[in-house]
């Protein structure tokens, strides 16, 4: 017990000490897919990334990145695909820019070109389960019929409000919006109010599909981590919403690092 106990207390103190010296700094820069395959389980209208007006936003955004100076930048690529984002990488910028919608091209790459990177660095797992139909017919054979109506009516009205926003905001309007406090425990909040309860007592596919969906994050994470070096004093991570959302909460807890909101880094 007592040695333990002392093992603890070094714990802490060895946590104080890293808290006290320079964290790094971490944009976790949320975003919707500007090609969007229609493969999430809501489904939004496309925003036209490749217009005049949002090129011009795309450029000054980008600009920003560069001085906000990142020293590596991930990205929503399969991890075990490196080769290929590599390949990717070494394109013709010019004609990517002006032919691919993708965020990963028109954010990262753009970013990192200016930047004089020579590779993004993808972290994407995708060995995961994300039973949403399971999910459904669990809560149908369990009778969770106001469960059901309440998933019902937040998918419809996230579709809702993501659709008038499209039409209404800019570029740079929905990618602050998509970055603040209430969307990123918005992204959260359905995982664990509404998923989590589906199905019956003994019966966790609700719970399944969120511990999937904390796996793909943690995994995600981890590779950040690992791939930080000592060198690196800032970092960024461009990825669809609703994982950047979940790894703010595993960075929250790393004295390690310190978050940079979009926002400052924009104003």
């Amino acid at each position: 017990m007592k040695k333990i106990t002392l093992l603890l207390l070094a714990l802490i103190a060895f946590n104080t000490v890293s808290g006290q010296s320079k964290k790094k700094q971490i944009l976790l820069l949320g975003t919707f897919h500007f090609e969007n395959p229609g493969l999430d389980v809501a489904k939004v209208n496309t925003f036209n990334v490749m217009s005049d007006k949002s090129q011009k936003e795309l450029e000054n955004i980008t600009n920003k990145i560069k001085k906000f100076g990142p020293s590596k930048i991930f990205v929503e690529w399969n991890y075990q695909r490196q080769d290929k984002l590599d390949k990717f990488y070494n394109r013709n910028t010019d004609s990517l820019l002006h032919k691919q919608s993708d965020e990963i091209v028109q954010v990262a790459l753009r970013s990192a070109k200016k930047l004089g990177h020579k590779k993004l660095y993808g972290i994407d797992y995708n060995n995961t389960d994300f039973p949403y139909d399971s999910l459904v017919k669990g809560m149908t054979a369990a009778g969770q019929f106001d469960l059901i109506k309440k998933n019902e009516e937040t998918m419809k009205y996230y579709e809702k409000s993501q659709n008038e926003k499209i039409a209404k905001y800019s570029l740079t309007e929905l990618l602050l919006d998509i970055n603040t406090k209430k969307s990123n425990e918005d992204n959260i909040g359905w995982y664990v109010e509404t998923a989590t309860k589906g199905g019956k007592t003994d019966d966790f596919v609700g719970a399944y599909l969120v511990s999937e969906w904390y796996r793909r994050n943690l995994y995600m994470y981890a590779l950040i981590q690992k791939l930080t070096e000592s060198k690196d004093d800032k970092i960024m991570v461009l990825l669809g919403a609703g994982h950047t959302a979940m790894i703010r909460e595993f960075v929250e807890h790393n004295p390690d690092f310190e978050i940079i909101e979009l926002a400052t880094v924009l104003k």
